[in-house]
């Protein structure tokens, strides 16, 4: 397991950039898990793609939200199903992406496959608000 609490992880769990609820969103999405109690709320503002949550659950689900904010943090809703997609592959397969930066953090992920789903978590929320918009 050490692999998959590498320090960025924990730093992005107990320090957290993007948390908490903005003032102003335009659209938002919950997601939760009832196999482990995960539980994650996405708020989006798509001028300048801006994203917030509210995580509450395991380390490796916190981490990946927060990760996830800083890195579709002014892209185009088209970047962010494709930084959604390349993310679900490296969090399945253990394979890093160069493109995704610090989001290979989670990769260990892959080794446990029933964490697999706490990873990918707040990226489902993310989904649905975009559909929200």
């Amino acid at each position: 397991m050490t692999g998959l609490y590498q320090d960025i992880v924990l730093n992005r769990t107990r320090h957290p950039l993007h948390a908490g609820k903005p003032v102003r969103f335009e659209a938002q999405a919950t997601a939760s898990s009832p196999i482990c109690g995960d539980r994650v709320r996405v708020y989006l503002s798509p001028a300048g793609m801006d994203v917030h949550h509210e995580a509450e659950g395991c380390a490796i689900m916190a981490a990946s939200a927060d990760l996830m904010a800083s890195a579709v943090l002014g892209k185009n809703p088209e970047m962010v199903r494709e930084i959604s997609k390349n993310f679900t592959r490296v969090v399945t397969t253990g394979e890093a992406d160069p493109s995704l930066g610090e989001l290979n953090a989670l990769a260990g992920v892959s080794e446990f496959p029933s964490r697999i789903g706490c990873a990918t978590l707040p990226w489902r929320a993310l989904e649905e608000a975009l559909a929200n918009v």
